[in-house]
């Protein structure tokens, strides 16, 4: 079992930064990569960034060149660090960990960012 603990949401205004940390505990090792998602309301749930165990990125195009998604193998975190925040990107955030030959299937419990003026 894996267990995944989010962090860092919150209200700021367009053009301003966030950062978002999810903490890993439990069987860890069995983590192939680790993602965040993010759900407006209305709206499906979908895959912002991503960092594989070999450190290899991803994103969604409408975050790149804001988004970065980055971890600390000591700390079993991985941060998602958002700049120029749009009004778009209101969302309640989800850290995600997919197991190889499983997929996602682990999530945390989100984080509401919401970003207005």
């Amino acid at each position: 079992q894996v267990q995944l603990v989010e962090s860092g949401g919150g209200l700021v205004q367009p053009g301003g930064s966030l950062r978002l940390s999810c903490a890993a505990s439990g069987y860890i090792f069995s983590i192939y990569a680790m993602g965040w998602y993010r759900q407006a309301p209305g709206k499906q749930r979908e895959l912002v960034a991503s960092i594989i165990s070999g450190g290899s990125t991803n994103y969604t195009d409408s975050v790149k060149g804001r988004f970065t998604i980055s971890r600390d193998n000591a700390k079993n975190t991985v941060y998602l660090q958002m700049n120029s925040l749009k009004f778009e990107d209101t969302a309640v955030y989800y850290c995600g960990a997919n197991r190889l030959g499983v997929g996602y299937d682990t999530w945390g419990q989100g984080t509401q960012v919401t970003v207005s003026s």
